[in-house]
């Protein structure tokens, strides 16, 4: 089909009823009325040759013809939405793809990422949680934010701030641990857990 004769409409009007499986709440949706998205669909169904949609008492069934172009339709608009936002205001903004531990990013950068964003409006910043790998290339990261000294093979790493770690013992074991040099004959475990 030529790109220059998409029914673009159609397919707006079309995705919009298939996610409502109702006409009118489509329509309301995309400010038109309840018969131009009928139109519009009926136009489609008619271009395309097969039904989208069985029209029943209560709402609207996808047919499998539109079961397979409901999520092909939402992946296209999503992009196109996302490509609109990050050129729009004349700036085009940056995706930045970031990779935290978990407990990193819910006990320090959540609450800083308000700040981020107005300081940064121009980037669209990406976080995915993860382990404590680095792998930049192969988790698809800009940049990682990890915890250890910073000798990962093929990176550079600048510090970002000071972890500290705190022993934590059953009672009975801190019982008998009088100093913390103690604490080199005992048995360590290391999580990164809160």
């Amino acid at each position: 089909m030529d790109r220059a004769r998409l029914p673009l409409n159609a397919l707006r009007a079309f995705e919009a009823a298939a996610r409502h499986l109702n006409f009118t709440r489509a329509a309301i949706e995309l400010c038109v009325s309840q018969g131009a998205v009928s139109q519009q669909v009926a136009q489609l169904e008619a271009r395309l040759g097969a039904p989208l949609f069985r029209r029943l008492p209560r709402g609207l069934m996808l047919t499998d013809e539109g079961r397979a172009l409901l999520p092909v339709m939402g992946e296209a608009l999503d992009r196109i939405g996302a490509t609109l936002g990050r050129i729009e205001g004349g700036r085009p903004r940056e995706i930045v793809t970031l990779g935290v531990v978990g407990t990193f990013a819910t006990g320090w950068l959540l609450d800083r990422l308000g700040d981020f964003e107005r300081a940064c409006p121009h980037i669209d910043l990406r976080i995915m949680t993860n382990n404590n790998r680095v792998d930049l290339a192969g988790e698809g990261l800009d940049l990682a934010i990890r915890f250890g000294d910073g000798a990962w093979h093929g990176t550079h790493a600048d510090p970002v701030l000071r972890a500290p770690l705190t022993p934590l013992c059953a009672p009975a074991v801190a019982l008998r641990l009088t100093e913390p040099a103690m604490l080199a004959g005992e048995m360590l475990l290391r999580s990164y857990r809160a």
